[in-house]
This record gives C-alpha cells, structure tokens and sequence, in this order.
C-alpha cells in the first residue's frame, strides 16, 4: 500500500522556490499522468508541468505553498493550500510578461490529486486569478 498523503507532501517539497526540483516533480507522475489548470482549462503533461512549476517559482523565488488541509481517501488526495510568495522575477502570461512587482501574494487554492500505483495520474488545479492580479495590483492582466 501507498502512503499517497506522504507522495503528495514530497511533490510539494519539490516544488518550493529555493528547493525546486523540477525532475523530481515530473517524476511523480504517471506516464500518462497531468496537471489541469482549471482556471484556465490548461492541462499540462510531462516536461510541460515542470515548466508551468519553474515558471511560477521564476516570476516567485521565494513561492511557497502552505498546505493548510490534507484529506485522504483511498487514491484521492485533497489539499487546501495557500501559495506565498513575492513577485521578484518576470511573470509570463498570456497576455504578456508582466515585470516585478515586488509585492506579496497569499492565494488560496484547492488541489485534487488522483494516485495510481503510488505515481499521480491526475492533479487538478483550484486557484482564485483574480485575487493574484489584484495582489499584485495589475488591472488589465490576464491570468490564465
């Protein structure tokens, strides 16, 4: 048997600022495995997540995700998070690269993890964007 909440808090581990391991997150998923950004409907798959990971610690170096809940039921994982951090780096989006702010952010989140044998076959994504863009104090920004 899996210890999937002890998976999932190692994904976590490999994905903080200074810490960031992106192999080691990749790593974590199933062959078939993905992420879904369900503010923006975009899944990522293989080398695509650790790209979406790094990009976020690149425009936050200090990102931090603060697991508030976990829950566990069998081959589902459930986090309640806060992800923190200040904008020091070029945050890329689709509407352009929005340069440092310098300002905090503490958005709240939900994550659902799906595990099968002991790797993650799906991560769904559950941010607010909005509450970020005006953490940041940008108007016009699109998100995702």
């Amino acid at each position: 048997m899996h210890n999937n909440e002890k998976i999932i808090r190692d994904l976590y581990a490999a994905g903080e600022g200074q810490a960031l391991d992106t192999a080691k997150f990749v790593s974590m998923f199933s062959d078939e495995g993905f992420m879904l950004d369900m503010a923006s409907g975009t899944k990522f798959r293989g080398k695509a997540i650790g790209e979406s990971i790094a990009g976020l610690a690149s425009a936050f170096p200090d990102v931090h995700r603060e697991l508030l809940s976990i829950y566990v039921a069998e081959n589902v994982v459930v986090v309640e998070i806060a992800i923190r951090g200040t904008h020091k780096g070029d945050l890329i989006l689709p509407t352009g690269t929005l340069p440092p702010t310098g300002k905090t952010i503490d958005v709240p989140g939900c994550d659902v993890y799906h595990l099968e044998g002991g790797k993650i076959a799906s991560f769904h994504c559950y941010y607010v964007p909005s509450l970020m863009q005006q953490q940041l104090g940008e108007k016009n920004m699109r998100l995702s």
